[in-house]
């Protein structure tokens, strides 16, 4: 495994338990407009993010094509603001544990579909360690109850993490993570606003309470700022299947958090399955990008060309 391997399941690791924490905090904010307080939080954050580009060089953002643009704003539209809205309305009709699940077989779509979209082969080691994932992220979460409504939009929300994971990386090549990031949350605060708007008219947003300023803090700062950042940085580093397999850890952190502010309890399956997601991850996302697979044609992981199209491994440039 390559220093740039390493450093890229650190940084992908790291934002997947920030984005876990970010399940809990939003639990403080159940009676604030949803799609406002998206569009303030990704607002607020690219004017943060804004403030570290001043000194960076900026060209790469005249470098992207209207193709490139339409991409970016599709990927953000369903990986940042359809995503949060999918969750929300699962969340209506279905237990939350319901979503978790069906989000946590992200790995095992992106771990198939990531070397089929280059023509290849989903590799055994790969595609079984998305499957422990995946497995690991049921027990932690638990199935739930659900309607068949609750189950779509789960579906949906699933669909949403599957397309940033594949489709990100063109733009991603062009313009490293943080000035990615740093236009992404400008569309989405964009997106959002002009959503809430339209489904909530005037009362699409309100001045926040304490908690709820403080739960919108730690998704700006610690989720938006700072996770979102890492999460491209990852996919950069070792790939979009990397990355899904690493998502599995989001649950894990959920569950551990929730106790800590009376939302959740930890327990037997709990830790059963934060031990499962923990091998799974072991499995697959470990792999070092330069390592070939002996058990099947080159993956998603191993062949050069998936290499180039997803990400894996550092490239100049690169933050």
């Amino acid at each position: 495994m390559t220093r740039a391997h390493r450093l890229g399941v650190l940084m992908g690791a790291v934002s997947a338990v920030l984005v876990g924490v970010s399940f809990v905090a939003s639990s403080k904010m159940a009676h604030y407009p949803f799609l406002g307080g998206q569009a303030v939080r990704y607002a607020l954050g690219f004017l943060l993010l804004a403030v570290f580009c001043v000194r960076r060089n900026r060209a790469p953002v005249r470098r992207l094509t209207p193709r490139l643009w339409v991409r970016l704003t599709g990927v953000t539209a369903a990986g940042l603001v359809g995503f949060n809205v999918a969750v929300l309305c699962a969340e209506r009709t279905a237990e939350p544990a319901v979503p978790g699940v069906v989000v946590g077989c992200t790995p095992v779509v992106v771990a198939i579909l990531a070397p089929l979209m280059e023509s290849g082969r989903p590799s055994r080691r790969v595609v079984g360690g998305a499957l422990v994932v995946a497995a690991g992220a049921a027990v932690v979460q638990g199935l739930g109850r659900t309607d068949a409504v609750g189950l779509v939009w789960s579906l949906v929300a699933m669909s949403g993490e599957v397309v940033m994971a594949l489709f990100v990386v063109p733009v991603l090549r062009v313009l490293g993570p943080l000035l990615l990031t740093t236009c992404a949350c400008a569309i989405a605060s964009v997106e959002a606003a002009v959503l809430g708007s339209a489904v909530d008219g005037r009362a699409w947003v309100r001045m926040p309470d304490g908690a709820e300023t403080a739960a919108l803090a730690w998704q700006i700062v610690a989720v938006t700022v700072v996770g979102i950042v890492l999460w491209f940085g990852a996919i950069h580093r070792i790939g979009a299947v990397g990355m899904a397999l690493l998502s599995g850890l989001i649950p894990v952190s959920a569950a551990l958090t929730a106790p800590l502010v009376g939302t959740g309890t930890f327990g037997v399956g709990q830790l059963v399955g934060s031990l499962l997601v923990a091998g799974g991850v072991a499995l697959g996302a470990t792999v070092s990008p330069d390592a070939s697979d002996t058990d099947a044609d080159p993956g998603p992981v191993a062949a050069p060309s998936v290499r180039r199209r997803y990400g894996a491994g550092r490239r100049r440039g690169a933050p």
